[in-house]
């Protein structure tokens, strides 16, 4: 334990072992219903091979990870990157006889963990493109003015998330109040408008809704 502990506490494990704790409470606070999960958003990486992009996004288009969530690609990745610096460190850097080269090894080691948990996370993650593409939701138009419940503690005009049964597949989708309506986890909810700049949906409540 004491050797676990040392590695993952030091350089350059440390860093990689912030970030998958981060990432691990970000999941938790997701299942709980405190933060939205993005799974369904525009968080998620553009999919297509014609598409002109730059930066992050397409570099993991590169590697074929189109379609799926931001943050799970992230969190996979640095779980992989975590397991690659850590094993380096426990069977090389550990036993290096000076501080210095040590630090100088660590950011090579640290860059090259980094590459190899994005290859990993590709041929892990591909597998799954078509599943989230069958989770994606309706098109716009054709969900509006269906009913659903929210799912998230609350529904303001800034956050929250409500479930919708379409046809039998159930979606999550991000939505937002009117102006100062709020609504809370259990409420029924009307989707009436989509807002293309949130990739969201406004609603109302259903009872709301009814008396239009």
């Amino acid at each position: 334990m004491d050797v676990f502990l040392q590695i993952v506490l030091a350089f350059p494990t440390v860093l990689f072992s912030v970030v998958l704790t981060v990432a691990a409470g970000y999941w938790l606070m997701a299942a709980l219903g405190i933060v939205e999960i993005d799974a369904l958003d525009a968080a998620q990486v553009p999919d297509g091979d014609s598409l002109d992009i730059e930066g992050v996004a397409g570099l993991l288009m590169k590697f074929r990870l189109g379609g799926i969530p931001l943050s799970l690609i992230l969190t996979v990745l640095v779980f992989f990157a975590w397991l690659a610096s850590y094993f380096t460190d426990y069977l090389l850097l550990r036993h290096l006889p000076f501080e210095w080269l040590r630090w100088v090894l660590g950011v090579v080691v640290m860059l090259l963990s980094a590459l190899a948990g994005l290859f990993a996370t590709s041929f892990v993650l591909r597998p799954f493109r078509k599943v989230f593409e069958r989770l994606r939701p309706a098109s716009a138009r054709s969900i509006l003015g269906q009913v659903g419940v929210v799912r998230s503690p609350d529904v303001s005009p800034v956050r929250g998330y409500a479930a919708f049964d379409d046809g039998g597949a159930a979606l999550t989708l991000q939505v937002r109040s009117h102006g100062q309506q709020a609504f809370q986890r259990g409420d029924r909810v009307v989707l009436i408008e989509y807002l293309a700049t949130e990739n969201a949906y406004r609603v109302i409540g259903e009872d709301e809704f009814q008396g239009l």
